[in-house]
């Protein structure tokens, strides 16, 4: 073989490897760099003076699981997780399914549903604080010109949640529609079609056509909800004044916990400890959904198949 052959097949065997390594290069001075870091932190008694620290082995671990405030912010977590990213879904799908009907000034609806995505959190967490307010806040005057008594939204457990959920859901609901609808337009018009023949009405041609199609889309957007369910921060910190999460630790989430352990006690060790069990949380949660998504794609492949048997015949 020539030199130019042989480079030839150099390039058509090692270059796609070539073109892949900046992402992992990046990626693991970005992100698989701090997890062991953080891991090797979590293990030691750590000095910020020295920057270095003592092996103590899992006693980080041991307190976090023991402070009664670790379990509370948990419960508050998965609390704001299952008020925010359920309904957001939900209404995500119905206007994904409302922007994929033949509307005039398609753009502009689609762009407006987006703007709640680009204002900042601070601004969104500021604006929907004081209208949460506990005396004076614009929901609990609607309520009391309705005959509702005023609720405590920074003082019970439950509302907080709810207003808090509320902000997530108004930053996020738009963002997954339009990963929605992306979905929902790839979907083949012959299909719609061909059921709308059968006889089938438009909320049978949704849940027999539209929603089978776009199931892989949908379980990302449930995965990518669950994560970021999870990782909330800036909104229940922003909720008031004074960013800890309440005086009884009402809506404390876990990354709130995490930067009050590290930042305000300033025990980094703790802290890392919090962030390793977040992450098992996590991957564990992703782990199931993947377990999920398996068995849905498997649940698939006969109703293909069978499809393809009478497209052929």
């Amino acid at each position: 073989m020539t030199f130019r052959q042989r480079l030839g097949r150099w390039d058509v065997k090692y270059s796609p490897y070539a073109y892949i390594a900046p992402f992992f290069i990046v990626f693991g001075i970005t992100g698989l760099f701090p997890i062991l870091y953080t891991a090797y932190i979590s293990l030691q008694d750590w000095d910020l003076v020295r920057n270095s620290g003592t092996y103590i082995g899992f006693e980080h671990f041991t307190w976090v699981l023991q402070d009664r405030e670790f379990w509370l912010s948990l419960r508050n977590t998965f609390s704001i997780f299952v008020l925010s990213s359920v309904p957001q879904v939900i209404v995500a799908t119905v206007i994904a399914v409302l922007l994929d009907q033949n509307l005039r000034a398609k753009t502009f609806w689609r762009m407006g549903v987006l703007l709640p995505y680009v204002v900042a959190p601070v601004a969104v967490a500021l604006i929907f604080s004081n209208m949460y307010g506990d005396k004076f806040g614009l929901v609990n005057t609607f309520l009391g010109d309705v005959g509702i008594d005023p609720i405590l939204w920074h003082t019970d457990v439950l509302p907080s949640h709810i207003a808090i959920a509320t902000m997530v859901n108004f930053r996020w609901t738009g963002y997954n529609a339009l990963i929605l609808l992306a979905a929902m337009q790839a979907v083949p018009r012959d299909l719609h079609e061909a059921a709308a023949i059968d006889g089938a009405n438009a909320v049978r041609r949704f849940f027999s056509v539209t929603l089978p199609s776009i199931r892989p889309t949908m379980v990302f957007v449930i995965i990518t909800s669950t994560i970021g369910g999870l990782q909330i921060f800036d909104e229940p910190r922003m909720y008031d004044s004074t960013g800890t999460g309440g005086a009884n630790h009402q809506w404390e989430t876990i990354t709130m916990y995490l930067y009050n352990t590290g930042w305000g006690k300033f025990n980094f060790g703790r802290a890392a400890a919090v962030a390793w069990i977040l992450f098992i949380i996590i991957v564990g949660i992703s782990l199931f959904n993947n377990w999920i998504t398996t068995r849905l794609v498997a649940g698939d492949k006969p109703a293909q198949r069978s499809s393809r048997k009478k497209v052929s015949r």
